[in-house]
């Protein structure tokens, strides 16, 4: 996968992780707890931090910025995870985190193949 393609790819998970923040960030539960107020705005640093790589179409800086920012995005995933069922039981919140736990379970999947990708044709590059 080209890094343009795998910039496409995770940009694309970040859809579902901004649907999550847009519920999280609108519901009557984030007025009232800080906690889940800081879940959403962890993960829109995240895909704050990657949107000026992706307009310029910089696939270079936005993996490298994707993979620096990577564990904002999974500590968010994880706080969501601990303080979900204490905000919520409702399918809505249950929904929530399978849809963000999903996404980033992807996008780290994307920046692992990635890297695995840009080692190996660096190695094929360097062969004689």
């Amino acid at each position: 996968m080209t890094p343009a393609h795998l910039m496409q790819a995770i940009d694309t998970q970040l859809a579902h992780v901004w649907m999550v923040r847009a519920f999280l960030k609108h519901s009557e539960e984030a007025a009232d707890d800080d906690e889940l107020a800081e879940v959403h705005r962890e993960l829109y640093d995240y895909m704050l931090a990657l949107g000026g790589p992706l307009k310029e179409n910089n696939a270079d800086d936005y993996l490298r910025l994707a993979r620096k920012k990577l564990a904002r995005l999974k500590r968010a995933r994880e706080s969501f995870a601990r303080i979900q069922p204490e905000i919520s039981q409702h399918t809505n919140f249950q929904m929530a985190l399978l849809s963000l736990t999903a996404a980033v379970a992807e996008v780290v999947r994307l920046l692992d193949a990635g890297a695995q990708t840009s080692e190996a044709a660096e190695r094929n590059s360097s062969e004689p």
